[in-house]
């Protein structure tokens, strides 16, 4: 198997077990319980409202503006905060890894419940109220460092090898699937005075509506999470009895160790840029979808239903191709090469598109759905392929430490993109350039990683 030799026997041997002085090996007991259903459940659907409540005024700017007097600059920091949120991550994955899955969890979930809780006082001080919805939002955003990136660590804690990289698959896209459920929800509840729609149909709604709509929206994602802390509170064990595998027994590494290990090692930096700049652009560009696509006289409503769909597609590809590399192991670097591939084609193709006073290219809604669909599916459906070979290229460190550091990472780039766009928000043109390029950059990088598999190892042919 590739890349085996990367550990060297001295640090192997702490790995597993010992039964005897004669160090022979002893039999890790596995056992894979139905309940790990339940916990990836409960996980995933704390990442489907953490990802709706971050994404949740993107798709309806417009309307916020008239709500609450917002500008494009306000729209953009208030998805910034998500990002921001990864400030902390070291602490959230210092709890995840020490005290289990279920401390972080809860905390999170907590962060959770006061920021809905926070942003949904109705004041009558448009001011004051504006400060609770960007206290909320940071507090939603503190939350994404466990939700995020300790799908991994669920994963290789409760699931057998060949069901890992599904589980991951699920827990991390579900976080992705509730953005795309914001891009529906928002539009077809809150009304939108698009720039799109007759100057007629734009004085119909008034302000006060759209913020009752909005009000509304805010109240029922309050319910959804107050219910998922109270489930989460009376029922979610931080691990099974008994481990699922030789790879769940074995010991990792301490933080120290691994921050040595991460920083010398040359491929792991490669593989976390090649995640962190192209997942990182696309967040930010899908947090203000409804903008970059408003020049291409694309209503608030149609660019929804482009985002969601974009992201829908990517969930449902994404375990798919999680499940094909479950059942054909060490393929992961083929199967991203792919996917980067085909978003480097795709990505291109939309922002020639949107340039089509320069390309002449034809610039129809099926040709901008279909591009933006194709774009999302193969960048947001690769996330947890990057997650399953971060995990094997640097072995034995910590999954949740490994997993934190590329998605603190990635939400840094996001962070510096929508920096950017509170100062170069006239023209996004160049917002769709930079994610073309960032997905040329990380084809490059892969096509120049060498894989290894060094998890893989342990359960595979030291189990046998």
């Amino acid at each position: 198997m590739p890349g085996v030799g990367t550990i060297t026997d001295a640090e192997r041997e702490p790995l597993i077990r010992r039964q005897n002085a004669e160090s022979n090996i002893q039999p890790v007991i596995s056992r894979v319980y139905r309940r790990r259903w339940l916990v990836l459940t409960l996980f995933s659907l704390l990442g489907f409202v953490q990802g709706m409540i971050w994404n949740f005024w993107g798709p309806i700017q417009n309307s916020a503006v008239h709500a609450y007097g917002f500008t494009k600059s306000d729209i953009a920091v208030l998805v910034l905060w998500g990002p921001v949120g990864f400030v902390p991550w070291l602490l959230f994955m210092w709890l995840v890894d020490k005290k289990g899955l279920r401390a972080s969890l809860l905390l999170s979930a907590f962060l959770m419940l006061l920021g809905a809780g926070l942003r949904s006082i109705p004041l009558t001080d448009p001011q004051f109220r504006r400060w609770l919805i960007h206290g909320g939002q940071l507090l939603n955003g503190l939350a994404g460092p466990t939700i995020m990136s300790a799908g991994p660590y669920l994963s290789t804690t409760w699931f057998a090898p060949d069901q890992r990289a599904t589980a991951t698959a699920v827990a991390s896209l579900f976080c992705t699937l509730g953005g795309s459920a914001s891009f529906i929800v928002g539009p077809l509840v809150v009304p939108a005075p698009n720039d799109t729609l007759a100057a007629a149909a734009v004085a119909a709604v008034t302000d006060s509506s759209i913020r009752d709509r909005i009000q509304l929206v805010m109240y029922t994602e309050l319910a959804a999470i107050a219910v998922l802390f109270g489930v989460v509170l009376v029922y979610f064990p931080s691990r099974p009895p008994v481990p699922p595998s030789v790879a769940a027994a074995s010991q990792r590494l301490s933080y120290r160790s691994s921050i040595c290990r991460l920083m010398s090692n040359f491929r792991f930096l490669m593989i976390a840029l090649a995640y962190a700049v192209p997942t990182g652009v696309l967040a930010g560009w899908v947090g203000v979808l409804d903008m970059v696509l408003t020049p291409a006289k694309v209503s608030q409503v149609d660019a929804g239903w482009i985002g969601f769909w974009s992201t829908v597609g990517s969930c449902v590809f994404g375990v798919a191709m999680a499940r094909f590399a479950d059942s054909i192991r060490g393929m992961l670097k083929l199967i991203l090469v792919l996917m980067l591939a085909g978003a480097s084609l795709s990505s291109t193709w939309f922002t020639l598109t949107c340039l089509n006073r320069y390309t002449h290219l034809p610039s129809t809604a099926a040709i901008l759905y279909t591009s933006c669909i194709l774009m999302g599916i193969f960048i947001n459906s690769s996330v947890p392929i990057f997650f399953e070979l971060f995990i094997e290229t640097v072995y034995p460190v910590p999954e949740g430490f490994t997993c934190g550091v590329v998605t603190f990472l990635g939400n840094l780039v996001t962070g510096l993109l929508l920096f950017f766009l509170t100062f170069y928000c006239t023209d996004l043109s160049w917002l769709n350039w930079c994610l073309t390029g960032s997905c040329l950059f990380s084809l490059v990088l892969i096509l120049f990683f060498r894989e290894s598999y060094d998890r893989l190892y342990l359960d595979v042919f030291v189990s046998v």
